[in-house]
């Protein structure tokens, strides 16, 4: 079975900002443009009947679609650096749709995530940078963001066990609700004169 985890997509704008960032950091290994996500939930490996619990219940979950932008960029690993990625600006929604998808993980038998949340979409995978490359390569990239982007659906991907970046294959597609204020906004301006 391939691994498994639940992530938001990257636009095709935003992926291409992000693209721009790659390039001049020694011992970077950097991710594909079309791997870039934010992961939700790390899975992992699991049996067939547990992947179609989850999907099962991924499938009821009712939210509604929301606002995200990608802000700033930083490295994991303090003293010696792994990976360097790109921010994603705080959204309640976001946070509270990975702490359903964590409840629903729990609930089908799997351990809790170890790991704090922390949205990001990791943009290269570090083997040899020196920390001092590091340092420079953020230095002068700290004021990156991209335009907001709506949020109409969250993803089950797999990934080949490799070394991480994938390749990742979308396996199965959860879209959220149109936000009820769109709704309304639009019900607005279909009542408004065009003067």
């Amino acid at each position: 079975m391939p691994r498994l985890f639940t992530a938001l997509e990257i636009p095709r704008n935003a992926a291409m900002s992000l693209s721009l960032l790659r390039g001049g950091l020694p011992g970077a290994r950097w991710i594909d443009v079309e791997n870039y996500h934010i992961t939700l939930r790390f899975i992992g490996d699991v049996d067939g009947r547990t992947a179609d619990e989850i999907v099962n219940r991924l499938d009821r979950i009712d939210r509604e679609e929301f606002q995200l932008s990608l802000t700033g960029i930083g490295s994991f690993g303090s003293k010696k650096p792994h990976s360097v990625w790109a921010g994603v600006s705080p959204a309640p929604e976001m946070t509270a749709l990975q702490a359903e998808i964590e409840r629903i993980c729990q609930r089908v038998g799997l351990p809790p995530d170890p790991r704090k949340f922390t949205p990001h979409v990791t943009l290269a995978r570090l083997k040899s940078s020196r920390l001092d490359d590091v340092v420079h390569y953020l230095s002068g990239r700290g004021n990156f963001y991209t335009a907001p982007f709506t949020v109409g659906r969250f993803v089950l991907m797999s990934s080949k066990e490799s070394v991480g970046g994938g390749p990742y294959l979308t396996e199965e597609v959860f879209p959220l609700q149109e936000s009820r204020s769109a709704w309304r906004d639009a019900g607005r301006h279909a009542e408004s004169p065009l003067y």
